[in-house]
């Protein structure tokens, strides 16, 4: 695990995206990082429906999506808002 990017306790539903955002720290710089419901129920192995539910299934799988999260942070896959 890179050292230099930290994943702070702190995640959020949005209910907009339909998404958890959860935060990344990378050289003092946060990022916004987002996982859709769909994908966190399928990596959680159960239909996620609402906020409850997405936010357990984060908690669930919380490493392997810091996981993910650091490679594509590392890989500077960002979109246009740098998220």
């Amino acid at each position: 695990m890179n050292q230099s990017i930290l994943f702070p306790d702190m995640q959020l539903w949005d209910e907009d995206k339909q998404a958890v955002m959860f935060l990344a720290q990378q050289s003092g710089a946060l990022i916004e990082c987002f996982v859709k419901a769909d994908k966190l129920g399928a990596l959680a192995g159960y239909t996620v429906e609402d906020k409850e539910a997405a936010l357990n299934a984060f908690d669930q799988c919380r490493f392997d999506l810091e996981e993910l999260a650091e490679e594509l942070i590392e890989d500077e896959m960002f979109n246009s808002l740098g998220r």
